[in-house]
Protein backbone atom coordinates (compact mmCIF):
# COMPACT_ATOMS: atom_id res chain seq x y z
CA UNK A 1 0.00 0.00 0.00
CA UNK A 2 1.32 3.08 -0.92
CA UNK A 3 2.05 6.02 1.34
CA UNK A 4 0.89 8.82 -0.38
CA UNK A 5 -2.40 7.58 -2.21
CA UNK A 6 -3.07 5.93 1.25
CA UNK A 7 -2.55 9.42 3.52
CA UNK A 8 -4.31 11.33 0.18
CA UNK A 9 -7.77 8.98 0.21
CA UNK A 10 -7.62 8.28 4.39
CA UNK A 11 -8.10 12.20 4.20
CA UNK A 12 -11.14 12.02 2.00
CA UNK A 13 -12.87 9.46 3.71
CA UNK A 14 -12.57 11.34 6.43
CA UNK A 15 -13.73 14.18 4.59
CA UNK A 16 -16.78 12.20 3.89
CA UNK A 17 -17.38 10.67 7.06
CA UNK A 18 -17.69 14.19 8.53
CA UNK A 19 -20.03 15.36 6.04
CA UNK A 20 -22.44 12.41 6.08
CA UNK A 21 -22.34 13.03 10.06
CA UNK A 22 -20.56 10.06 10.66
CA UNK A 23 -23.82 7.52 10.46
CA UNK A 24 -26.26 6.27 8.18
CA UNK A 25 -30.03 7.44 8.32
CA UNK A 26 -31.27 4.23 6.85
CA UNK A 27 -30.67 5.25 3.08
CA UNK A 28 -27.94 4.38 0.95
CA UNK A 29 -25.44 7.59 0.59
CA UNK A 30 -23.94 7.89 -2.96
CA UNK A 31 -20.42 8.82 -3.43
CA UNK A 32 -18.97 10.15 -6.99
CA UNK A 33 -15.29 9.60 -7.67
CA UNK A 34 -14.43 11.20 -10.90
CA UNK A 35 -10.81 10.17 -11.35
CA UNK A 36 -8.46 11.74 -13.90
CA UNK A 37 -6.53 7.72 -14.79
CA UNK A 38 -8.09 5.38 -16.67
CA UNK A 39 -9.61 2.35 -14.63
CA UNK A 40 -6.79 -0.14 -15.58
CA UNK A 41 -4.64 1.83 -14.40
CA UNK A 42 -2.11 0.45 -11.29
CA UNK A 43 -2.56 3.47 -9.37
CA UNK A 44 -6.25 3.58 -9.83
CA UNK A 45 -6.56 0.45 -8.43
CA UNK A 46 -4.59 1.18 -5.28
CA UNK A 47 -6.67 4.45 -4.80
CA UNK A 48 -9.76 2.49 -4.81
CA UNK A 49 -9.02 0.06 -2.57
CA UNK A 50 -6.96 2.30 -0.01
CA UNK A 51 -11.05 4.02 -0.29
CA UNK A 52 -13.00 1.21 0.14
CA UNK A 53 -10.70 -0.08 3.18
CA UNK A 54 -10.79 3.44 4.74
CA UNK A 55 -14.65 3.84 4.51
CA UNK A 56 -15.27 0.24 5.93
CA UNK A 57 -12.71 0.91 9.13
CA UNK A 58 -14.95 4.23 9.65
CA UNK A 59 -18.04 2.21 9.82
CA UNK A 60 -19.41 2.27 6.27
CA UNK A 61 -20.30 -0.92 4.33
CA UNK A 62 -20.06 -0.49 -0.03
CA UNK A 63 -23.36 -2.08 -1.11
CA UNK A 64 -25.16 -2.09 2.79
CA UNK A 65 -25.58 2.01 3.02
CA UNK A 66 -23.28 3.12 0.54
CA UNK A 67 -22.84 3.34 -3.17
CA UNK A 68 -19.47 4.62 -5.07
CA UNK A 69 -20.17 5.61 -8.83
CA UNK A 70 -16.91 6.38 -10.42
CA UNK A 71 -15.91 8.01 -13.62
CA UNK A 72 -12.36 7.37 -14.96
CA UNK A 73 -11.50 9.66 -17.79
CA UNK A 74 -8.13 7.83 -18.96
CA UNK A 75 -7.32 8.94 -22.82
CA UNK A 76 -11.07 10.60 -22.60
CA UNK A 77 -10.35 13.78 -21.76
CA UNK A 78 -12.88 15.11 -24.71
CA UNK A 79 -15.75 13.59 -22.07
CA UNK A 80 -14.69 15.12 -18.52
CA UNK A 81 -17.52 17.41 -18.58
CA UNK A 82 -19.91 14.91 -19.85
CA UNK A 83 -18.33 12.76 -16.57
CA UNK A 84 -18.78 15.58 -14.36
CA UNK A 85 -22.60 15.98 -15.61
CA UNK A 86 -23.53 12.60 -14.90
CA UNK A 87 -22.00 12.28 -11.89
CA UNK A 88 -23.90 15.66 -10.29
CA UNK A 89 -27.04 14.20 -12.16
CA UNK A 90 -27.10 11.19 -9.40
CA UNK A 91 -27.48 13.90 -7.04
CA UNK A 92 -24.26 12.29 -4.86
CA UNK A 93 -24.03 13.35 -1.17
CA UNK A 94 -20.36 13.99 -2.20
CA UNK A 95 -17.92 13.87 -5.27
CA UNK A 96 -14.31 13.22 -4.75
CA UNK A 97 -12.29 14.72 -7.75
CA UNK A 98 -8.74 13.00 -8.37
CA UNK A 99 -6.39 15.72 -10.41
CA UNK A 100 -6.24 18.78 -11.14
CA UNK A 101 -8.20 18.80 -14.50
CA UNK A 102 -11.44 17.05 -12.75
CA UNK A 103 -11.81 19.99 -10.07
CA UNK A 104 -13.24 22.68 -12.61
CA UNK A 105 -16.25 21.26 -14.50
CA UNK A 106 -17.82 20.12 -11.32
CA UNK A 107 -16.84 23.41 -9.36
CA UNK A 108 -18.76 24.81 -12.36
CA UNK A 109 -21.58 22.20 -12.56
CA UNK A 110 -22.61 22.51 -9.13
CA UNK A 111 -22.35 24.75 -5.78
CA UNK A 112 -24.23 22.99 -3.60
CA UNK A 113 -22.94 19.32 -3.55
CA UNK A 114 -19.49 19.00 -1.63
CA UNK A 115 -16.55 18.47 -3.61
CA UNK A 116 -13.69 16.76 -2.21
CA UNK A 117 -10.17 16.97 -4.03
CA UNK A 118 -6.91 15.54 -4.24
CA UNK A 119 -3.19 15.18 -6.10
CA UNK A 120 -4.00 18.69 -6.78
CA UNK A 121 -0.57 20.76 -6.20
CA UNK A 122 -2.06 24.46 -6.46
CA UNK A 123 -5.89 24.72 -5.53
CA UNK A 124 -5.22 28.50 -4.58
CA UNK A 125 -3.62 29.24 -7.76
CA UNK A 126 -5.83 27.62 -10.04
CA UNK A 127 -8.94 29.41 -8.41
CA UNK A 128 -10.63 26.32 -6.76
CA UNK A 129 -10.64 27.43 -3.27
CA UNK A 130 -9.95 31.05 -1.58
CA UNK A 131 -7.14 28.97 1.08
CA UNK A 132 -6.69 25.96 2.65
CA UNK A 133 -7.89 27.25 5.89
CA UNK A 134 -10.73 28.62 4.55
CA UNK A 135 -11.60 27.18 1.31
CA UNK A 136 -15.09 28.81 1.35
CA UNK A 137 -17.82 27.58 -1.27
CA UNK A 138 -18.15 23.91 -1.59
CA UNK A 139 -14.60 22.85 -2.42
CA UNK A 140 -12.06 21.50 -0.17
CA UNK A 141 -9.18 18.77 -0.46
CA UNK A 142 -5.78 18.16 -0.10
CA UNK A 143 -2.41 19.06 -1.61
CA UNK A 144 -0.29 16.54 -3.03
CA UNK A 145 2.71 18.93 -3.03
CA UNK A 146 3.86 22.23 -3.20
CA UNK A 147 5.89 22.92 -6.75
CA UNK A 148 9.50 22.87 -5.19
CA UNK A 149 8.97 19.11 -5.11
CA UNK A 150 8.88 19.64 -9.06
CA UNK A 151 12.63 21.10 -9.23
CA UNK A 152 13.79 17.91 -7.06
CA UNK A 153 13.16 15.88 -10.16
CA UNK A 154 15.83 17.63 -12.22
CA UNK A 155 18.20 16.94 -9.35
CA UNK A 156 17.54 13.70 -9.26
CA UNK A 157 17.69 13.49 -12.84
CA UNK A 158 21.50 14.50 -12.82
CA UNK A 159 22.54 12.37 -9.95
CA UNK A 160 21.58 9.41 -11.69
CA UNK A 161 23.41 10.56 -15.06
CA UNK A 162 25.67 13.54 -14.44
CA UNK A 163 26.53 13.73 -17.99
CA UNK A 164 22.71 15.04 -18.84
CA UNK A 165 22.74 18.19 -20.72
CA UNK A 166 19.23 18.87 -22.18
CA UNK A 167 16.08 16.82 -21.41
CA UNK A 168 12.45 16.27 -22.35
CA UNK A 169 9.77 17.40 -19.90
CA UNK A 170 6.45 16.29 -20.66
CA UNK A 171 3.70 18.29 -19.51
CA UNK A 172 -0.09 18.21 -19.98
CA UNK A 173 -0.93 21.65 -21.22
CA UNK A 174 -4.67 21.52 -19.61
CA UNK A 175 -3.51 21.27 -16.25
CA UNK A 176 -3.10 25.04 -14.35
CA UNK A 177 -0.73 23.43 -12.37
CA UNK A 178 1.57 22.69 -15.04
CA UNK A 179 3.06 26.14 -15.46
CA UNK A 180 4.16 26.34 -12.16
CA UNK A 181 5.87 22.84 -11.78
CA UNK A 182 7.80 23.55 -15.48
CA UNK A 183 8.84 26.75 -13.36
CA UNK A 184 9.97 24.86 -10.53
CA UNK A 185 11.95 22.46 -12.70
CA UNK A 186 13.38 25.20 -14.73
CA UNK A 187 14.97 26.95 -12.06
CA UNK A 188 16.88 23.84 -11.10
CA UNK A 189 17.69 22.64 -14.31
CA UNK A 190 19.36 25.88 -14.96
CA UNK A 191 21.34 25.79 -11.62
CA UNK A 192 22.53 22.38 -12.90
CA UNK A 193 23.01 23.36 -16.53
CA UNK A 194 20.76 21.34 -18.38
CA UNK A 195 18.47 22.90 -20.69
CA UNK A 196 15.04 22.22 -21.12
CA UNK A 197 12.46 21.36 -23.67
CA UNK A 198 8.83 21.57 -22.66
CA UNK A 199 6.74 18.43 -24.19
CA UNK A 200 2.92 19.42 -24.73
CA UNK A 201 1.79 16.06 -24.87
CA UNK A 202 -0.79 15.72 -27.80
CA UNK A 203 -0.33 12.85 -29.77
CA UNK A 204 1.84 9.69 -30.19
CA UNK A 205 4.32 10.61 -33.15
CA UNK A 206 4.90 13.53 -31.51
CA UNK A 207 5.98 11.89 -28.11
CA UNK A 208 8.49 9.41 -30.54
CA UNK A 209 9.76 11.87 -32.46
CA UNK A 210 10.79 14.13 -29.63
CA UNK A 211 12.27 11.39 -27.97
CA UNK A 212 14.44 9.98 -30.68
CA UNK A 213 15.34 13.40 -31.29
CA UNK A 214 17.18 13.53 -27.86
CA UNK A 215 19.11 10.27 -28.38
CA UNK A 216 22.98 10.77 -28.96
CA UNK A 217 23.36 11.46 -32.71
CA UNK A 218 20.26 12.32 -33.41
CA UNK A 219 18.67 9.39 -33.76
CA UNK A 220 16.24 10.84 -33.61
CA UNK A 221 -1.89 11.14 -20.17
CA UNK A 222 0.78 8.04 -22.93
CA UNK A 223 3.01 6.96 -19.87
CA UNK A 224 3.35 3.33 -21.94
CA UNK A 225 5.20 4.97 -24.68
CA UNK A 226 6.87 7.66 -22.83
CA UNK A 227 8.30 4.66 -20.66
CA UNK A 228 9.34 2.52 -23.49
CA UNK A 229 10.95 4.91 -25.40
CA UNK A 230 12.91 5.61 -22.62
CA UNK A 231 13.82 2.09 -22.35
CA UNK A 232 14.20 1.82 -26.03
CA UNK A 233 16.95 4.65 -26.53
CA UNK A 234 18.43 4.33 -23.01
CA UNK A 235 17.32 7.58 -21.51
CA UNK A 236 17.99 8.39 -17.85
CA UNK A 237 14.61 9.31 -16.47
CA UNK A 238 12.32 10.24 -13.49
CA UNK A 239 9.22 9.76 -13.18
CA UNK A 240 6.62 10.55 -10.38
CA UNK A 241 5.74 7.36 -9.05
CA UNK A 242 8.29 5.02 -8.35
CA UNK A 243 6.71 1.85 -9.96
CA UNK A 244 6.86 3.23 -13.34
CA UNK A 245 10.70 3.99 -13.12
CA UNK A 246 12.99 2.79 -15.77
CA UNK A 247 16.91 2.18 -15.78
CA UNK A 248 17.20 4.63 -18.57
CA UNK A 249 16.59 12.56 -20.07
CA UNK A 250 12.93 12.42 -19.28
CA UNK A 251 10.87 14.35 -16.73
CA UNK A 252 7.43 13.61 -17.01
CA UNK A 253 4.49 15.12 -14.53
CA UNK A 254 0.93 15.53 -14.53
CA UNK A 255 -2.33 13.39 -15.09
CA UNK A 256 -1.43 10.32 -17.50
CA UNK A 257 -3.89 9.77 -20.14
CA UNK A 258 -2.49 6.87 -21.23
CA UNK A 259 -3.83 3.11 -19.90
CA UNK A 260 -0.70 0.83 -19.38
CA UNK A 261 -2.94 -1.94 -20.07
CA UNK A 262 -4.65 -1.40 -22.94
Amino acid sequence: MRRRSFVSLLGVAAAWSIASNVQSTGRTRVVGVLEILGPHDPETKTRSQVFAQTLQQLGWAIGRDLKIETRNVGRDRDHLRRYADELIALTPDIIVSVGSVTVAPLQQATRTIPIVFVNVPDPIGAGFVQSMAHPGGNVTGFLNFEYSMSGKWAELLKEIAPNVTRALVFRDPATAAGIGQFGAIRSVAQSLGVELTPLNVRDTDEIERNVAALTPGGAGAHRGLIISLANRFKLPSVYPYRYYAVDGGLISYGPNTNDPQR
